[in-house]
């Protein structure tokens, strides 16, 4: 999934995303323990698609804390 498609969701559809990823890293990680697992970069893409979508969660946080702040 592109950057620009993760902006165009939203929180909630984020959130699921990235629960979503979470559990297929961890399936991953057991599949990688107690065998050979077919894709091995396939971990990073993970763990780099749940950065991206806790930075686009972390920068609308911030947005809306700045907001609220030019309203006081």
């Amino acid at each position: 999934m592109k950057k620009n498609n993760l902006k165009e969701k939203t929180n909630e559809e984020l959130i699921a995303e990235k629960e979503k990823t979470i559990n297929e890293l961890k399936d991953l990680r057991f599949k990688r323990v107690s065998g050979v697992i077919e894709n091995p970069l396939k971990l990073r893409t993970l763990k780099r698609m749940i950065a991206r979508i806790n930075t686009i969660l972390h920068l609308r946080e911030i947005d809306k804390l700045k907001k609220e702040l030019m309203e006081n």
